[in-house]
Parts: C-alpha cells; sequence; structure tokens
C-alpha cells in the first residue's frame, strides 16, 4: 500500500516519468512507470495477490469512434435512435471513461486493465475491436502497444482483463487469442496457483503478462487464467455513500486465498442520470463525485489481498 500512495502522490505532483529512446530514466526519481521493479526486497516474495494494484476500468475507452456502428452491446432501442448523427455525439461523451492511452496508463502505474472486446458488423475479416457503446480501436493496436511498454520495463507485471465478448463465435476467439499469443509470446505467465505467484518468481521466468478470459474458451489455452480467479462485484450506484458500504463489505467478504481480487470504486450512471446530464456527459455529470471517495477513510476490517 505504501508503494501505491507514494505513486498516487508522484501523480499528483506531475513527476510520472518514462524512458528515453536509450532506455535510461529521464529523471533520478523513481518513476511510476517501474513503480514494480523499485518495491522494496521484502515484498518481492510475497504472494502477488497481497499487493495493492492500480487498475482503470473500461480502460481502452480513450478514444471511441463516432462513425462507427453502435455496438452489440447496446439495446436495440439505441440502435435506433443511433441513427440520427447528433445521438452518437452524445453517447461518446457517456462511453469515455478514461483519457489516457494505454502507454499514458502504463507510465502512470496502470497495471489491470479491464477489457471488452467485440466483432465488428460488416467486417469481412475477424478482427477484433474494444468496445464500450461505440468501437474504440483494434485489439492488436492496443496489445502492440502494451507489449512495447513491457518491452522497456522487464519488471512491471499486468493483468488484461477480458470479461466481455460481444459478437463473437468460436473462430473469433481463437483469432483473438492467436493476436494475444503474437503481442507478448513467452511474457505470458501459465495458469497456476495464485499463491505461488511473486514478482520474484515471474521476473525469473521473464513473465509480465497475466491474461484473464472470461469465458470457457479459456480451457484450451495454458496462459489464459479462467475470470473466476479475478472476481470483480459491482456496486452499479451513483452514490458515493452506498459505493464506500459496497467496497467495505466486498472487501471484508473476499476469499482468503485461491484468486486475486477487483475493488471497483466506480459509480454507474442510471438512464435518469444520463436524461439529466445528457449534454455534460459523464466527466462532468459523475466525476467530480469520485473525489470524495479520497476524503472518506475505508475501514477494512482486514489487510488488503
Amino acid at each position: 500500500m505504501l508503494a501505491v500512495r507514494k505513486a498516487r502522490r508522484k501523480l499528483r505532483m506531475g513527476t510520472i516519468c518514462s524512458p528515453n529512446p536509450s532506455g535510461t530514466k529521464t529523471s533520478s526519481e523513481v518513476c511510476n512507470a517501474d513503480w514494480m521493479a523499485s518495491l522494496p526486497p521484502h515484498l518481492h516474495n510475497l504472494p502477488l495477490s497481497n499487493l495493492a494494484i492500480p487498475g482503470s476500468h473500461d480502460s481502452f475507452s480513450y478514444w471511441v469512434d463516432e462513425k462507427s456502428p453502435v455496438g452489440p452491446d447496446q439495446t436495440q432501442a439505441i440502435k435506433r435512435l443511433a441513427r440520427i448523427s447528433l445521438v452518437k455525439k452524445l453517447m461518446k461523451k457517456w462511453s469515455v471513461t478514461q483519457n489516457l492511452t494505454f502507454r499514458e496508463q502504463l507510465e502512470a502505474g496502470i497495471r489491470y486493465f479491464d477489457l471488452r472486446v467485440s466483432s465488428k458488423p460488416g467486417d469481412a475479416d475477424q478482427e477484433i475491436y474494444f468496445i464500450h457503446g461505440l468501437f474504440g480501436i483494434k485489439v492488436w493496436d492496443g496489445l502492440m502497444e502494451i507489449d512495447s511498454f513491457l518491452t522497456q520495463h522487464p519488471q512491471e507485471i499486468i493483468f488484461l482483463d477480458f470479461n466481455h465478448f460481444y459478437a463473437m463465435d468460436e473462430t473469433h476467439h481463437k483469432c483473438l487469442v492467436l493476436r494475444i499469443q503474437e503481442a507478448f509470446g513467452n511474457k505470458l505467465c501459465p495458469a497456476c496457483s495464485v499463491e505461488s505467484l511473486t514478482l520474484r518468481t515471474l521476473w525469473e521466468k521473464n513473465c509480465q503478462v497475466l491474461i484473464f478470459y472470461h469465458c470457457p474458451f479459456y480451457k484450451q489455452y495454458p496462459f489464459l487464467w479462467p475470470g473466476k480467479k479475478i472476481p470483480a462485484p459491482w456496486a452499479n450506484t451513483t452514490s458515493v455513500r452506498k459505493l464506500i458500504l459496497f467496497l467495505e463489505t466486498t472487501l471484508s467478504e473476499r476469499a482468503p486465498r485461491g484468486s486475486f481480487h477487483v475493488s471497483q470504486a466506480i459509480l454507474t450512471p442510471r438512464v435518469k442520470t444520463i436524461a439529466r446530464g445528457l449534454v455534460g456527459g459523464l466527466k462532468n455529470t459523475l466525476v467530480h463525485r469520485l473525489a470524495l471517495i479520497s476524503v472518506y477513510p475505508l475501514r477494512f476490517s482486514r489487510r488488503s489481498r
């Protein structure tokens, strides 16, 4: 937790740095981009599940294409409304939940990525895209951006959580898994006992990527971890008070062994929320409320895992 607090403090102070082309750091300070490598030695042998690891929600949604078809994750009613050009512009305001690219999130210290993917209607090939209401970038482009960072930061470990799939049959899944293999190769960590994973064991094996795949297809590949190994309970509320209570409750109830765990400190808009803030969008309607969480001490009943 101390390392994460330091990383957050540096982020607020604007001391994020990234390597220059030669691979050396641009600052004598420890960078957020290398926070795992910079942890004190006594944490290197601690199970990875015992570390507090920063993550992002809808991690890919820093850009969505308002000219693309509406995604299969939306209702038929939304798809009909989206025939009006203005509707897609408004959808974009509520679909974009991040303002940093994958690379920028990694440099800021983010190590867990929440990913939703889909095929695109009318595409002749089997290309897969990130999606949140509207289509984002190609998954392949995102994976390559992540791999580039990992190559420059060989002691940083990331979690890629593929938890929603839309309009994908077996052929699409095979295409996606092949892309994952091509992008990361030997950096992929095979599924194993959660408690056996430490920073040191991963560094010794040169593994940097854990892929969680919330689909039975994971059984066909040793490097795909089942989704049940990383539960992510969701508060589904616009109330900060209810969200904090939910986080405290789920933290105290989580299984002590056998899995990682995601604490989603996010507020979720309802239909009436969107209706009231239609033009303002997600950022101006809900995001500012999340700042209140930092002033509420969470009364965790036991040590975070």
